[in-house]
């Protein structure tokens, strides 16, 4: 393009940028021959266009850029708006505010109740103001007082007709407003009458009354409100863009600091406007500079929030990764979540829980439900000391309570006692991690090892009708004779089971075991740690829990381990949480993405009351079992390397089968340190473990010499037990 000298114009290349694509542009063009131009001048001649002329040819055509506004595929992956809201969804939710409101109206009233003597002595005293107010504010009415001021400006002006016009107005509004007072001063003096002579004592009282507080009303200062403030809210300052923007400039983050030197406002930042989020505070989506990413100003979550001025626990950064890495969205509470009084558990008083399905769990940044699902999932819980990691697991175990028909195991590692509301509903529970403690717990673990075969040859045998996916559903659960009950193990400091000296080895293989084969056959482990390391969680169990729950932790590894794998690259990093922010983490596995929780907080006698209704519902669908219906696991060290051999040696070579009395009388002579008090029922647990099933054995009483068919012990099943044992680790030796 050329001048009227003939020389070639210079292009203006910031709208050339701006209007790639626009009306006429091409479909082919060099830009680097383009922006060499730019740069050089007319020293690099453009290619020619397809028609021959001279120039840039553009590339973004218009038909290209232009994006369709529906299509079928668009419409198809839009995201639909619940029609009801969430909170109207969830029953627990819904009660909960339901609960709330009655509460709030329930204090209000006893609040105004309390003081209605004060309020009676300020309408009084204010009464009679009130009524010189009432009668002044008439006259001035029916005078015409309010339009003084324009006849007294249109006197000044020495306007006569305007002041004669203005007269005239004022005597008929005078006239008609007197008319009018005429039948209500009748009616009032009528009603004077009345009162006086007719009306009853309390009728005359009650229009006392009235008319007092009305003219306490009218009488009262606009400064100082007749009632006092039940509930006193405390308003935050709106979040804006401009605010945003000017914090995230302060993070020192390069590709911010750049975009901003480069003249970018921020106005473009926002692809949606910020807004209210469930009425606890604001929430606003930012498109960060190209080349940022969202996790790099969740690290900065200290340093946003001293840039926003609101306390750390109000400003809530995450990463939209299903958008892309550099969407942040920016959550900022009205009040601080630690400190912020805590929802009551909607569990807290009333109700049952199926375990097939969620139950509440905390609430999130926004004050919503955060429910979790114990069923077909195992859980690891971990945080740095005093940040709540029992009583999260305690609070899961509570859950798991509320349904009747499920088995409880509860280990207290740490033995301070934290789980001991719940040992009245639990089938074992032992608090502590003495020598007999630990052998108490190996000895039910392998109980429940052993229940986990039978389980699986159950499920294996079920019809598909019954049981179509080979896992435990709620009707299974719910038929008693097959033995399909939920069971929940609790342990909390689970550490100490692995790293101990003689049965670490076996705990880490029954509970790796059990969190890859239990959830399908109805069985839930749930490890909470302060010391989240390969030790202390090993890899087979950490890298196939479902449900995670991680509060403070001080480095990425621990974060990583709890969270999983590469969970504090992707943004999700509970390294970020404060001291001060007890019973608040990440809970992942529940939903799609990691989301914040706050756990709901229930307190020893709290849990007490818990585990009183619970016991009840269980008594009364007859599933009170173990240690809740005080059957007692003798701590006697029955090791599975002892026992099978034992048992080869009292029962003679020439006995095929022999009583269980007998057998216990021969082992208690062979190991009385070890035998010595053990009961039948202990005996037949013990076998158990190894595959072993007492049966009907034909045998001579000693003392009678009769005849009699009781329950005994094959000496072929020990036989084979002991082969099967030997050839096992035989195998884990080799290998």
């Amino acid at each position: 393009m050329t001048n009227e000298n003939g020389d070639r114009d210079p292009i203006d290349w910031e709208r050339y940028e701006e209007e790639i694509g626009g009306p006429g542009a091409a479909d082919v063009v060099d830009l680097d021959k383009a922006r060499q131009r730019r740069d050089h001048g007319d020293q690099v001649d453009a290619d020619a266009g397809p028609d021959g002329s001279a120039g840039p040819v553009l590339v973004d055509s218009v038909a290209a850029q232009r994006r369709p506004r529906f299509t079928l595929s668009g419409l198809r992956d839009a995201k639909r708006r619940p029609i009801v809201p969430g909170w109207l969804r969830s029953r627990a939710e819904a009660t909960g505010n339901a609960l709330w409101a009655l509460e709030l109206a329930g204090h209000t009233l006893a609040y105004h109740g309390i003081r209605m003597p004060k309020y009676a002595a300020k309408v009084t005293w204010r009464a009679p103001r009130g009524a010189v107010r009432l009668v002044v504010t008439y006259v001035r009415w029916w005078f015409d007082r309010e339009g003084e001021v324009f006849r007294q400006a249109s006197a000044r002006e020495e306007d006569a007709d305007l002041y004669l016009k203005l007269a005239r107005q004022r005597d008929r509004r005078v006239r008609w407003r007197g008319i009018v007072t005429v039948p209500v001063a009748l009616a009032v003096f009528l009603a004077l009458v009345w009162l006086a002579t007719a009306a009853s004592t309390p009728t005359v009282w009650a229009a006392l009354a009235a008319l007092i507080v009305a003219c306490g009303v009218v009488g009262t200062p606009a400064d100082k409100p007749l009632l006092d403030t039940a509930v006193v809210r405390t308003d935050a300052a709106p979040l804006t863009s401009a605010e945003v923007v000017r914090a995230l400039s302060t993070l020192r983050i390069v590709g911010i600091d750049r975009a901003i030197r480069a003249g970018d406002t921020g106005k473009r930042w926002f692809p949606a406007p910020i807004q209210r989020d469930n009425g606890a505070g604001w929430r606003a989506e930012v498109e960060l500079p190209r080349g940022v990413t969202a996790t790099e100003v969740v690290e900065k979550r200290e340093e946003l929030a001293s840039a926003l001025a609101r306390p750390l626990g109000c400003v809530w950064p995450e990463a939209n990764t299903d958008v892309h890495p550099g969407r942040l969205v920016l959550f900022v509470a009205d009040r601080d979540m630690s400190r912020a009084k805590p929802v009551p558990w909607p569990l807290l008083k009333t109700g049952l829980v199926d375990l097939f399905k969620s139950f509440p769990f905390g609430t999130d940044p926004r004050g919503r439900m955060v429910p979790l699902t114990l069923m077909f999932a195992s859980m690891i819980i971990g945080s740095i000391p005093r940040m709540g990691k029992t009583f999260t697991l305690r609070l899961a175990l509570l859950g798991a309570a509320l349904d009747p028909r499920a088995w409880l195991y509860a280990f207290d590692l740490k033995g301070t006692g934290d789980l001991a509301p719940l040992e009245p509903v639990c089938h074992r529970y032992r608090a502590g991690d003495d020598d007999e403690d630990i052998e108490y717990a190996i000895i039910a673990m392998r109980e429940v090892r052993a229940e986990l075969r039978r389980r699986t040859k159950v499920i294996r045998e079920l019809p598909r009708d019954l049981c179509p996916e080979n896992k435990v559903t709620p009707e299974l659960a719910d038929r008693k004779t097959l033995g399909l009950h939920p069971v929940v193990i609790g342990v909390d400091e689970c550490q100490v089971w692995f790293e101990h000296p003689k049965y670490g080895d076996e705990f880490e293989e029954i509970c790796t075991d059990l969190v890859k084969r239990g959830p399908a056959a109805g069985i839930v482990l749930i490890l909470a740690t302060q010391r989240p390391d390969a030790k202390s969680l090993p890899t087979g169990i950490s890298a196939n829990a479902v449900l995670r729950f991680c509060l403070k932790v001080m480095g990425h590894t621990e974060n990583d381990m709890v969270l999983g794998t590469s969970m504090h690259k992707t943004g999700i990093r509970a390294t970020m949480f404060s001291r001060r922010d007890k019973g608040i983490g990440y809970l992942a596995g529940e939903g799609d993405d990691p989301q914040i929780a706050r756990t709901a907080y229930i307190d020893g006698p709290t849990a007490d009351a818990i585990v009183t209704r619970a016991r009840a519902a269980r008594e009364r669908a007859g599933n009170l079992t173990g240690h809740a219906a005080g059957h007692t696991v003798d701590t006697v060290a029955v090791r599975r390397d002892t026992l099978l051999d034992d048992l080869a040696v009292v029962l003679g070579t020439g006995e095929a089968k022999v009583w269980t009395e007998t057998v216990l009388e021969r082992l208690a002579g062979l190991r009385p340190d070890a035998y010595a008090g053990m009961t039948r029922d202990q005996l037949t647990a013990a076998l158990k473990v190894h595959g072993i099933k007492t049966k009907q054995v034909w045998g001579t009483d000693p003392t009678t010499g009769e005849g009699a068919n009781r329950r005994g012990i094959d000496r072929a099943d020990i036989t084979a037990a002991i082969t099967k044992r030997d050839r096992e680790q035989g195998g884990r030796a080799a290998s």
